[in-house]
């Protein structure tokens, strides 16, 4: 009789092979099995009747906060909101206090990540005009996703804002290097557009042409330099069918808070709260990342998971801060846009697991089949339940989709075969390792 150390058993298996009933085995933190499972043993069981398996969720995109800005989030905190919502793996952004942009800060990270993170990680390093000549040396360090650069101010410090700089930046990697896409100059020119208390001017501010400037800029340096690049939080219509244009070198991220908040009710509604950037946006831009998600344009779903207190969001636009919790509602709003018949299950899959594996070369994860790490993410696909700022894991303790009733839920969290959530609770204690890539194996 065959051995396992875990059996998840008598779920629906959602993954290459397409969906019906298996078992799925784990031996030594990876799936060594995956079918009638009946007659085998293990130390572990776990029922999931009634539940589909899915690979385990990766979000590419989060603010965890720490160092320095820890009374809004911190790696531990962070990490349980992505557990608790169903997601194995996070990569960190490189904009806290100090920035993370050369060894001895990401080694930093790396230290304070051990046995805090419930989830698996990797961090950006942060692409400046100081590093750029460094920058192919420091994307191979181990437990780096790879290099961000902010085009458009955000929330930090960071920011190559010129050509020559972005040129540079390309030119001495070799990974595909990750943006933040807005035209820094028109959004110089613009900020005296926004009106005190009014954040329904903050898409005014930030407009769609910020965007799709700065992306077409992108993209030309990219084609001259001969590189590879990832826009991140894609927001207009037009940027979608502009990059369908350019796949050869641009991969593509939208957000769940994109894909389902509008402007301007979402700024009625929730005020600072729905301030992020780049923005939220009006309804036809929304519907341009639908047809971005149905073309397959859309590579990968990411949280942008960037906490700010109440406290900081309740100051009157333009003091307050950009940036919205996102890491556990993301399994939850976007299984119910499944469930309403706008995407199907299998490109969620896509988008969630598979399209990150691609984008980053990650080794041994984003698949569920034997050989891959035993990264599961258990779901009841008709569960329904309401999204409130009281169930929130994030230190900030809110979320903007307080309300939103949500068809399919996250009931367990498999990391490396080590079940971390389940039915809502954490299970055991944090032991998340860094995420390996395939173009650094031997770094």
């Amino acid at each position: 009789m065959n051995s396992y150390d875990l059996i998840v058993r008598g779920g629906e298996v959602a993954n290459h092979a397409g969906r019906g009933r298996a078992d799925v085995g784990v031996k030594d933190g990876r799936i060594a099995a995956i079918g009638d499972l009946s007659q085998a043993d293990a130390g572990e069981i776990v029922d999931a009747a009634g539940l589909t398996v899915l690979p385990g969720v990766i979000d590419t995109q989060v603010h965890f906060r720490e160092p320095g800005l820890e009374w809004k989030e911190d790696l531990e905190t962070g990490s349980r909101a992505a557990a608790l919502g169903g997601v194995v793996a996070v990569f960190e952004m490189p904009n806290t206090n100090p920035n993370t942009t050369d060894p001895a800060t990401l080694e930093d990270k790396l230290h304070r990540a051990r046995d805090r993170m419930w989830t698996d990680h990797a961090f950006y390093i942060g692409g400046t005009h100081e590093n750029a000549d460094y920058l192919g040396e420091l994307e191979r360090l181990p437990g780096c996703c790879g290099v961000k650069v902010f085009m458009g101010a955000s929330t930090g410090d960071l920011l190559i804002a010129d050509d020559d700089g972005v040129r540079k930046v390309l030119r001495n990697v070799a990974r595909r290097a990750t943006f933040h896409s807005e035209d820094e100059y028109r959004l110089e020119e613009r900020r005296n557009l926004a009106r005190a208390g009014d954040w329904t001017s903050h898409p005014e501010v930030r407009d769609a042409e910020s965007a799709i400037l700065s992306t077409r800029r992108l993209v030309g340096l990219a084609r001259e330099v001969g590189r590879r690049i990832h826009v991140l939080h894609v927001t207009t219509a037009q940027e979608i069918e502009y990059l369908a244009q350019h796949k050869d070198v641009a991969t593509v991220e939208v957000t769940p808070q994109h894909l389902t908040l509008e402007a301007p009710e979402a700024y009625e509604r929730l005020k600072g709260l729905a301030q992020m950037n780049p923005p939220i946006r009006s309804a036809e831009h929304v519907a341009g990342l639908w047809r971005g998600i149905d073309q397959g344009i859309v590579d990968v779903l990411g949280s942008d998971h960037a906490p700010h207190t109440l406290e900081e969001k309740a100051r009157p636009y333009p003091a307050s801060p950009s940036g919205m919790p996102g890491v556990q509602t993301l399994v939850p709003v976007m299984l119910t846009h499944v469930a309403n018949g706008k995407m199907t299950l299998e490109r969620f899959i896509d988008l969630t697991s598979a399209g990150a594996q691609r984008i980053f070369n990650i080794a041994g994860k984003g698949r569920l089949a034997v050989g891959y790490d035993a990264d599961l993410t258990l779901v009841d696909l008709k569960a329904k339940r309401t999204i409130t700022h009281a169930d929130m894991a994030t230190r900030s303790a809110w979320t903007p989709f307080d309300g939103f009733e949500a068809v399919g839920w996250p009931m367990a969290t498999i990391v490396r075969g080590r079940v971390v959530m389940k039915d809502g609770a954490l299970i055991g204690s944090a032991h998340g390792r860094p995420v390996r890539f395939q173009e650094t194996l031997s770094a």
